[in-house]
């Protein structure tokens, strides 16, 4: 009678080869490569708007998101994957933390109650795009590996701002300022003043520095935060002017 021994040893070769397949799937290298696109402007800026949400994708939690292109174009159900995908979430949560501790009590300079902030992530240049079905819903994926990391700003201001915050960014003419810590804007008994005093605040417990304000070429303000990361931000990041309402 015929060894049983070449047979299970046939039988664990095959399910040796069947795992590592099913692994090297799951891990996305089996996939059929989904295509990149580049979309937006390649001198514009865009930007990534978490709202919370997380999903697997290819072994890892990224956040969910908006992505907004500099020509006012808002895409839904954007993924952000690769570098700093892990630093959104952390970043995400914080603001979320602190909206859930400031929203509803009073800006204790201008009187006004404090309002949501939202932080958001700037791509300069155009963004690196695939599509990608997850449990029957499509999502358009961010490969952020194929963003040059000086590349990529982080900024906060208020939530109902950040659409009219990238459009800024992209108008010609719109120039960063930084708030001189006795600046009149914080007394403000509007939305501007409020915003402006509360990345401030913001700026005690979390990375984001706060008080600064980009200026329209019609004068118009709109306060911001932010994390100094990609050196092409460092206008944004280190304003090289203060404001003066007056001038």
């Amino acid at each position: 009678m015929a060894s049983p021994r070449p047979l299970y040893a046939a039988i664990g070769v095959v399910v040796t080869v069947i795992v590592l397949l099913a692994a090297l799937y799951a891990g996305g290298a089996l996939r059929p490569q989904a295509s990149v696109r580049y979309l937006g402007s390649p001198s514009g800026y865009e930007a990534f708007v978490p709202n919370g949400q997380t999903v697997n994708y290819s072994g890892h939690t990224d956040p969910v998101g908006d992505l907004i292109l500099s020509n006012g174009t808002t895409l839904h159900d954007v993924i952000w994957n690769g570098q700093y995908a892990s630093t959104i979430i952390n970043n995400h949560n914080q603001i979320v933390q602190l909206n859930g501790q400031f929203v509803g009590q009073t800006d204790p300079i201008n009187n006004q109650p404090y309002v949501p902030l939202q932080d958001l992530y700037v791509i300069k240049g155009q963004v690196p795009v695939e599509q990608a079905t997850i449990n029957g819903q499509t999502y358009y994926v961010i490969e952020a590996n194929k963003i040059n990391p000086a590349d990529i700003g982080v900024f906060d201001t208020y939530q109902g701002w950040v659409s009219n915050f990238v459009a800024a960014m992209n108008m010609p003419g719109t120039v960063p300022a930084g708030l001189p810590g006795n600046s009149p804007v914080f007394q403000w008994e509007n939305l501007t003043g409020t915003v402006a005093y509360q990345t401030m605040i913001y700026r005690g417990y979390s990375p984001f520095a706060g008080g600064n304000v980009l200026v329209l070429p019609n004068r118009t303000i709109i306060p911001y935060g932010d994390i100094p990361y990609g050196s092409a931000f460092l206008n944004f990041t280190s304003p090289q002017q203060p404001y003066n309402p007056s001038s």
